[in-house]
């Protein structure tokens, strides 16, 4: 078998900073990313290597058993040994009886490639020698989750986010009418696989933000419109602002206080269907004349009596 030497992978020497393996990979990522390679082979092969590098050399806990058991040491580990339980000298021993060498393991370069598969014949049984290839299978890569907010003018007219995933920037469309807390699924955008397994998906949460004015309710909306006293009572044309712009509405003459009105295909877009949108409900919210002067006191006096004439005395 080939031993897989991660720190030469990655173009670091044995006693590389977790800085120093950071930077290597970011170098090295972007310059083998298949997104930048055209669908490259070698290079994609390559992107994978120190996909698998940086994985285990960025971990302090994998980088240390890696460092004492080679790049076999989670098959070890999965045997039910534990690597700071493992005598050396033993194996060593063995293997100089056998060779009459004393070269099996080097503590900079790790293990040679006959040391290595007689390592695990005699830890493991041919068998598990034997299987080792197999438990190197591809490896799907990590779903990732994450989370945004639009505010519900981003509701109307859809809008995109940019999130930046494995080193490269990746466009995400949210179309008009996505309800609060929907999940969007991006394939292949979360965790890289390995050995040739499929990357992992991402998925967005799509928030959305409390709106001063308007309540949502379904692709419905509802919105409070103040109204004067004058136009509920006489009728008239008033601007109702909504999503789209101000549009003209017309108050009927004697609107009363708390009356809705139903203002059709001015709520919010059906998600993914064409053309169809909710309603906007109006509701009046009529405004009491502030401030009045002398005349206009007189004139609701008169209004009054009007309404209500003194009875005459009883005779």
């Amino acid at each position: 078998m080939d031993y897989k030497d991660y720190y030469k992978d990655l173009g670091l020497e044995r006693t590389a900073t977790p800085a120093e393996i950071k930077k290597a990979y970011r170098t090295l990522v972007k310059k083998h990313h298949p997104d930048k390679n055209n669908g490259d082979k070698a290079s994609e092969e390559r992107f994978k290597v120190i996909s698998e590098a940086n994985e285990v050399l960025s971990d302090p806990e994998k980088r240390k058993k890696y460092d004492q058991l080679g790049a076999d040491w989670k098959h070890y580990e999965e045997a039910g040994a534990q690597p700071n339980g493992f005598d050396w000298s033993k194996y060593a021993n063995a293997r100089a009886n056998q060779t009459n060498q004393t070269n099996s393991y080097s503590s900079n370069t790790g293990f040679s490639d006959e040391s290595v598969n007689d390592f695990f014949e005699m830890l493991f049984g041919q068998h598990e020698s034997r299987q080792r290839g197999r438990r190197r299978a591809a490896t799907s890569g990590a779903d990732y989750e994450i989370e945004t907010t639009i505010s519900l003018e981003e509701v109307f007219h859809g809008t995109t986010r940019l999130i930046n995933i494995n080193e490269q920037t990746i466009r995400v469309t949210i179309k008009p009418g996505i309800t609060d807390l929907q999940k969007l699924r991006i394939p292949g955008k979360g965790g890289l696989g390995i050995n040739g397994g499929a990357n992992g998906n991402l998925y967005l949460t799509v928030k959305v933000a409390p709106h001063a004015e308007f309540h949502r309710k379904g692709n419905d909306i509802q919105y409070t419109l103040p109204v004067g006293l004058y136009t509920a009572v006489l009728g008239g044309k008033t601007q109702v602002h909504t999503l789209k712009g101000k549009v003209t509405a017309n108050i009927p003459k004697g609107t009363p206080n708390g009356k809705i009105l139903r203002l059709r295909g001015l709520g919010l877009p059906v998600y993914e269907k064409k053309d169809e949108f909710g309603n906007l409900y109006v509701k009046i919210d009529i405004k009491l004349p502030e401030h009045l002067n002398d005349e206009e006191i007189e004139l609701f006096k008169k209004l009054a009596a009007l309404r209500n004439p003194v009875p005459e005395p009883a005779i």
